[in-house]
Formats: structure tokens, sequence, C-alpha cells
């Protein structure tokens, strides 16, 4: 979603200078009864729409048009490590109609699961050949420009591979094996499924208005996928590409799994809720009201709590999965847009699309 960049009064939070490090960090037990506390606030060139922690001790921001950059985190020292442009030259790789430097957009981002990569989605590219730039209500009729999901080596923070995908790209995530990368068209109605072997598109898949968040199961057979323009999810079996329809509710944004993956949590954006849905019985387990404008959720890596960041009200919750009960709401800053859990550290991160990233210990 665009918008205009909005000034925002930052909590005066020092950050101890270290050296950079992405050594992998082993994760400590966590307790959902515990209150979150912030411990930082993270400023500097950044516009985040999402973060997203990589559980071996990183966390990338990424920044839209608005700053066109990656910016990656030491998520135990809360210090900037890279910011990493959104600039490429398209025909470095391959797609040779496209002349000089392009610029994209990041909106999400996704880590490989050996933790070489980070992919990320672009809004859109900027640059000679594109001249229809998708917006928040469009349609395949519309004609939008398609767009390029980006990775980045993360041995030397360096766009290495682009990828063609479908107009207005969202949500990026990576098969648990490594197979696949899929990623969420906006304005196409469409997921694109990329084969990382191949480097191209395995297949394209019609889901319906507004697709947006994305998740998929240990075993790679699995992912589901949120139609926000709809009232469900659909669920693709990755061997042969078929859908089963859900229907959890009207409006869904984000999904995850629970770990030991027989429970479905979706956002429900419109009505402001959290959503379980049990993948055994195939009924909806429970909602419970969280704020204005659910947008993104994470969930601890005991799968204990869950944290919503409730856009139109500033606020995060946190909420326990044994009832689904909210047992904390914080005020964290105007348009709290991204969060993510980092399971090396223990603290939940917070992207705030104003400039900045709130960091709260749990």
């Amino acid at each position: 979603m665009k918008r205009s960049l909005i000034s925002l009064v930052s909590i005066g939070v020092l950050l101890l200078l270290a050296s950079p490090s992405q050594a992998t960090e082993t994760p400590t037990a966590y307790s959902a009864p515990s209150k979150m506390k912030l411990i930082a606030t993270i400023n500097g060139n950044i516009a985040p729409k999402s973060v997203l922690a990589s559980g071996t001790g990183l966390v990338s921001a990424h920044n839209m048009m608005y700053r066109h950059s990656v910016t990656i985190y030491d998520s135990k020292k809360n210090t900037l490590l890279a910011t990493v442009p959104d600039t490429v030259r398209l025909s470095d790789f391959g797609y040779k109609k496209y002349s000089g430097t392009y610029r994209g957009a990041p909106v999400e981002g996704a880590f490989s699961p050996d933790g070489k990569y980070l992919y990320f989605t672009n809004y859109a590219m900027y640059g000679k050949g594109f001249n229809k730039e998708g917006t928040d209500k469009c349609s395949p009729s519309n004609g939008y420009d398609t767009s390029f999901l980006s990775r980045v080596n993360l041995d030397n923070y360096t766009i290495d591979a682009v990828y063609p995908v479908g107009s207005v790209p969202k949500v990026v995530q990576v098969t648990p094996d490594n197979k696949y990368v899929l990623v969420s068209n906006w304005c196409s109605y469409t997921v694109s499924v990329i084969s990382i072997e191949t480097g191209k598109t395995a297949k394209t898949i019609k889901i319906g208005r507004y697709p947006r968040g994305i998740a998929i199961d240990k075993s790679s057979t699995f992912a589901y996928v949120a139609e926000m323009g709809g009232s469900g999810i659909h669920r693709i079996d990755l061997r042969d590409f078929s859908k089963t329809f859900l229907p959890v509710g009207s409006n869904p944004r984000a999904v995850v799994l629970s770990p030991d993956e027989k429970v479905l949590y979706v956002t429900l954006n419109i009505s402001g809720k959290v959503a379980a849905w049990d993948l055994e019985k195939n009924k909806l387990i429970k909602t419970v009201t969280t704020g204005k404008a659910a947008r993104s959720l994470a969930i601890s890596d005991d799968g204990s709590a869950l944290f919503v960041v409730n856009y139109l009200s500033g606020t995060l919750s946190k909420v326990r999965t044994a009832d689904l009960k909210v047992i904390q709401t914080i005020r964290v800053c105007n348009e709290p847009i991204g969060i993510t859990f980092d399971s090396v550290s223990q603290n939940t991160w917070v992207a705030c699309y104003g400039g900045s990233i709130k960091v709260l210990s749990n």
C-alpha cells in the first residue's frame, strides 16, 4: 500500500555500535505469559513495509519505493549490517529487452532455508519500458506492468539474481526443501511458482482478488495463500498444484502455521480479528479482535504466542494461542505495518511505515 511519508518522533534509545556478524546462534526457550517491553527504536533512511527474521541472527527491512532499499540488521545487537539498493541492470541477468538500470520497490522478503539468500518482491519496477505502475485497487484487465523478484547474496549483500513475476507482487516464501519460491501477485490475481533449479516459472496459479499472505508446511507439500479480496485461504498441493478452499473469514491478509501444523492463524484485516482454523477438522476454532486493521502476523518459535500489528490502531497485540486471548496490547507507533519474531534474540520487531523499527523484548 503506497502512502505519503509521515514524520515520526522516535523514542530516544541509544543503539550500541558493534562489528557485523552473521554467526548462527542457538535460540533460547520462549515463554508466552511474559510481557513485551520496548528496548530499541531503529531509525535511519528507512520506510519499512515489512521486517523479517532469518532465524540465524539477521533481520531484514523492506523499504518500498520511498527508499529503494533493503536494510539488514544484527538481531542481537539491533545494529545495521548493510543497506542493499534495489537497483539492477536487468540485461545483466539475461533480460536483454531492458536497457540501462532499473529501480524496484521492496515489499516483503523471504530467506532461503540454507541461509545463503534473501528474496524480496518489488511492488513495481522503475525505468525504460515500465510505464504503467500498478495500484492497490486493480485487476488483471487493467494491464499494469509486471515486476521482478530479486535475490540478495548474503555473503556480499548484492543482488545476484532476478525473476519475472506478476503485477504488484507482495508476499514471497521459499519451500523448506528449497525447490520452489512462491510469490503472490496482487494485481494479477495469481501466485507465481518459481523453480529454484531452473530459475524459471514452473507454474502460475489463479487465486482470485488480491492474493497476499503465504505459509508453507515443513514437508513442502502444502502452501496456504490468503485471498485478501475474498473470504478464505487457498491450500495448494505443491505436488500437483491442485487447490482446496478454506473459508476462514472475510479479508484475510497474513497467515502462519502453528509449529505442529495443526492450526492455521490468519489476520482478518477489515474486522480487525485473528482467526484460528483447525486443519485436521477443517473448521474454525475461534476468532479474537486485536484492533483496527489487523495486518501482519508472527508466531513465537514454540507456538505459544501470536504477535499482531493493528495498522489503524497504532498498536501491537500479543495473543496467547492456548485460548486465543489477547494478553497484552502496546501502542508502538503510527501505522505499524510489519512484524517478525526473532528466535535468536527472542525479541519482536515491528516495522513502522513512517520510518522506524521498534524492537520489543518478551
